[in-house]
């Protein structure tokens, strides 16, 4: 059982302060000033993307926003968490409760619990290692793993979950405020103050109706254990606070001003990655990890003919198709074998080992070719698109297979041009542990300008492409291109100001 009175866990609470069918319509990216939430009958989803979070280097250049939220037990921190959410209208905020990382309980303490009488209201009864490393992570904009506490049965669950892509980080829970290394973590403290009668009501019930307790020993778990961890080791951390919040969720006022320091806080942090890599670069000679397909009379025919604005959709498909099997076929020979025998090789991977992602909407048309060379390849997606204001890349979805950190990754997209997709999606797999030369971005068509920015920005990165061209016009698209592959492929229709360079939105 946790110790009412431990060295160690004061010194933790008492930091120093301080077909037939019709063409198909092309998508894009939400403009700001339509609405960014898209509602169905069961779910809300958000439709604004997310922006780079990275510099043209391709490393961090901003961490996620951390909101610390302590008070004591049914305080009603999690609901002015939701209306901070609610108010601050952006997408990636990340809600992370401190009730997930309770420790994994002996038998012994397992039988207290069961009868009330173990002290989850104590610095001691929280994981605040985990909580630190976990924390640490989604502030550098990693993938993190979460666990999942059962309180009806006092136990973590088999089963976690994972949490990426927060701009905005709220952290609440009752010792919020416990940890000097924890406190370094979080960007604004606010403390949830609510009048003690309230708590007790709200905590019988929440405990009674939605944990399945006894009034009893719910009474007899506030007496012994909640009230004087209140006292003890809650309440004087409010001191700590940057703001304190009186009434709660009731406070409107109070909410308000948070949410508006959090949107100043936004700003400043933002920045543009695709300007960047447009001016860098230039005339450099092309990177010894890109590798280009063999420029045969076969591929040279072939590429005249996608080249060719006049050649029909179904001989575009085909021949695009012919061209996405050679590219998957000699990206798979960097892979690496060993030789079993002077009659054949025997490649060390199998073939739950590579996975394919690709970059919708135009990487998509890749995966057929990966899967008629690669039997029950694991495929993985990501949605990335250009916002029409400000021209930078936007993460709106992600779908990766479990456990792709130990896979080759096969990249794919049809077009490169400036890079900026092809860097955002790269810094997706990094951040979900994929090791960086495990990594194959693979292209039909490449600009110069994008080949140097995923290379200079991830230099053990394998590139591979069937064929580069030296520029891009001003709005970015490869001259001469291919055109938009995405409308070509699909058969969809382009805005009527649409340029025939380049696929925007697969740059």
């Amino acid at each position: 059982p946790c110790s009412n009175s431990s060295a160690e866990s004061l010194d933790r609470l008492y930091p120093a302060v301080g077909s037939s069918k019709p063409p198909r319509k092309r998508t894009t990216s939400q403009c700001k000033s339509e609405p960014p939430l898209l509602r169905t009958s069961k779910r809300t989803i958000y439709t604004a993307g997310r922006p780079p979070w990275y510099n043209e280097h391709g490393t961090q250049s901003k961490e996620a926003f951390v909101i610390g939220l302590g008070g004591g037990s049914a305080s009603g921190k999690t609901t002015v968490a939701t209306m901070i959410i609610e108010a601050l209208d952006v997408p990636w905020v990340v809600l992370l409760s401190m009730d997930s990382f309770y420790k994994v309980l002996t038998k012994q303490q397992q039988e207290q619990a069961a009868s009330n009488d173990f002290n989850f209201d104590h610095p001691d009864a929280f994981d605040f290692d985990l909580i630190i490393a976990t924390l640490k992570k989604l502030k550098q904009g990693k993938s993190v793993k979460i666990p999942i506490y059962d309180f009806t049965t006092h136990s973590r669950k088999k089963e976690w979950k994972t949490l990426y892509g927060a701009n905005v980080i709220i952290f609440e829970g009752i010792m919020a405020f416990a940890d000097k290394e924890l406190l370094k973590l979080l960007d604004l403290k606010i403390f949830v103050d609510t009048d003690s009668d309230i708590r007790l009501v709200r905590r019988l019930r929440r405990d009674i109706s939605e944990r399945g307790r006894d009034i009893e020993g719910v009474i007899k778990q506030y007496n012994k254990f909640v009230k004087p961890a209140f006292d003890q080791y809650i309440q004087p951390t409010m001191r700590l606070a940057d703001i304190v919040v009186p009434r709660g969720s009731g406070n409107t006022v109070a909410i308000d001003l948070i949410v508006q320091h959090v949107h100043s806080q936004l700003e400043e942090r933002e920045l543009s990655v695709r300007a960047a890599l447009a001016s860098a670069h230039q005339y450099h000679p092309l990177p010894q990890t890109l590798s280009v397909l063999k420029s045969t009379p076969q591929v040279r025919g072939m590429h005249t003919i996608i080249r060719n604005k006049e050649t029909s959709r179904d001989e575009f498909i085909f021949y695009s198709k012919r061209l996405m099997r050679l590219l998957i076929e000699h990206a798979l020979s960097f892979l690496p074998f060993q030789v079993g025998s002077r009659l054949h090789l025997v490649m060390r991977f199998c073939p739950t080992s590579i996975t394919g992602v690709s970059i919708l909407r135009a990487g998509e048309t890749m995966e057929p070719a990966l899967r008629a060379v690669c039997k029950d390849v694991r495929i993985g997606t990501i949605l990335i698109q250009t916002n029409c204001n400000t021209g930078e890349p936007e993460l709106h979805y992600l779908r990766l297979p479990k456990d792709i950190s130990e896979d080759h990754v096969i990249l794919m997209d049809c077009t490169v041009s400036t890079g900026a997709a092809a860097m955002m999606a790269v810094r997706v797999l990094l951040d979900h542990d994929v090791p960086e030369d495990k990594i194959f971005l693979l292209s039909l068509l490449m600009a110069e300008m994008g080949v140097h920015s995923v290379a200079y920005a991830f230099p053990r990165v394998k590139i591979i492409t069937t064929a580069v061209d030296k520029k891009v016009n001003d709005l970015f698209r490869i001259i001469p291109g291919i055109g938009n592959f995405g409308d070509r492929y699909f058969g969809t229709d382009a805005p009527p100001d649409w340029s025939d360079d380049e696929d925007a939105l697969s740059t």
